[in-house]
């Protein structure tokens, strides 16, 4: 993926309620609605990015993209 997702007002959102939530697992955390919509925001700035998640596999690797970034980063 060409775009770093990392810089994105929306994963930042993401990292600091992920980290602000005490949840250790982040597959956890983005199951659960703010998760959910931080991540769902981070999706359409992908869209708007030129990154194309219609297809369920492309965005089931982003999202383990996001899980293992956030992890890594934000955990």
């Amino acid at each position: 993926m060409s775009w770093d997702f990392t810089e994105d007002g929306a994963f930042l959102a993401l990292c600091d309620a992920f980290k602000e939530s005490g949840e250790s697992s982040a597959i956890e955390f983005l199951a659960n609605g703010e998760g959910a919509f931080h991540f769902q925001e981070l999706a359409q700035n992908a869209a708007g990015e030129g990154i194309d998640l219609s297809d369920s596999t492309d965005l089931e690797e982003f999202q383990q993209e996001v899980i293992e970034t956030l992890e890594d980063l934000c955990g």
